[in-house]
């Protein structure tokens, strides 16, 4: 497929700039994929969709506070450093976008706060990206101790606003465990503990994988033929009793939902010769498109996505092209909300 049929008019009135009061009461198309129906639910009615020994996976990697505001050496000029990996723990080397980029040398020094970190630039890798050293002589736990200080909920550049006190808690899903991603796995933004509980007392197991998601999620389709596109790889793992869980009911022949795009693309990269998962960790660049043969899930819950962005294609590749195509026009109509901290789609 071409990457303009992924194109559509999103206006700027419908992209959410803070989510719904209660997690769980934003809005759910639900999108049948037999029928081709399309219906308008609460986010908590998606427990009418699931039954005694169907599966939920969801992402259980955490959002740190990625966004740092620094000053340059000598001239104090104000910088954004967005940490995106770490590269050498024992060094504190890290991978981080900068902005203004033209500014920023190998050789510069960067402040942070009232001195509390400083940073030494060592390396150019993108037009953005720099390599940056962190001069720091604590602990580990002091290290992160001072970045979770310093440091911003990194809300996507769309949401235009300053990040707020609220979004520390609401930029991260209920069950968030290990660190390391950028960027929240928005599908699970939505569910409460009440909600788990209510779906664990119907018989739905609830299983995790870890995916930690970078920039590269949002890093714009930039050529036409999709089949030219790199997507950046991102670590994940798909641990044992994940597997035990989810092949038991696919035997079983009940539901498999993955609980958003990152689950997707990470189930999707642990399939063995057999069509069912294996355990697997590493690194995954799955692109995801269509024509294309889920092998894992039977159904799938995400936001409502940019146009052209690799997120659409997957939901596109997964609900079927014309029929997420009709869905989101009838999205614009229905004043749903968009993006991060929008309203949800379940497709079954």
């Amino acid at each position: 497929m071409k990457l303009s049929e992924f194109k559509f008019d999103l206006p700027t009135g419908l992209i959410a700039l803070y989510p719904a009061e209660n997690r769980d009461e934003s809005r759910l198309m639900v999108i049948d994929r037999k029928s081709g129906t399309i219906e308008h639910k609460v986010f908590k009615d998606v427990i009418n969709y699931f039954d005694d020994g169907d599966v939920m996976v969801n992402n259980d990697t955490m959002v740190f506070p990625a966004r740092l505001y620094g000053n340059k050496e000598k001239t104090g000029a104000k910088i954004e450093v967005f940490l995106l990996r770490e590269l050498n723990q024992e060094m504190h080397l890290w991978d981080v976008l900068v902005d203004p980029a033209r500014k920023i040398r190998v050789g510069n020094k960067l402040y942070f706060g009232e001195g509390d970190l400083v940073a030494e630039v060592i390396d150019n890798t993108t037009s953005r990206g720099r390599t940056i050293r962190f001069l720091f002589d604590g602990t580990d736990e002091e290290f992160y101790k001072t970045i979770e200080d310093l440091g911003e909920t990194p809300l996507p550049k769309y949401i235009k606003r300053e990040a707020e006190e609220s979004d520390k808690e609401r930029f991260q899903t209920i069950y968030a465990k290990h660190k390391g991603a950028v960027a929240a796995p928005t599908a699970g933004l939505h569910f409460t503990p009440q909600l788990l509980k209510r779906l664990e007392i119907k018989g739905v197991d609830m299983a995790s994988i870890t995916l930690h998601i970078g920039l590269g999620t949002f890093r714009p389709v930039d050529v036409e033929d999709l089949t030219k596109h790199k997507m950046d790889s991102e670590n994940f793992r798909v641990a044992q009793p994940t597997v035990d869980i989810v092949n038991n009911a696919i035997n079983s022949k009940k539901k498999v939902c993955a609980i958003g795009t990152t689950v997707m693309r990470s189930l999707e990269s642990a399939v063995s010769a057999s069509d069912r998962l294996k355990e697997k960790e590493g690194w995954t660049d799955k692109f995801i498109f269509p024509p294309y043969e889920f092998k894992i899930c039977s159904a799938m819950i995400t936001n409502f996505h940019m146009p052209e962005s690799t997120l659409l294609m997957m939901a596109s590749a997964f609900g079927g092209y014309e029929l997420i195509r009709e869905a989101y026009e009838v999205a614009k109509k229905e004043k749903y909300r968009f993006l991060t901290y929008g309203d949800a789609m379940l497709i079954i």
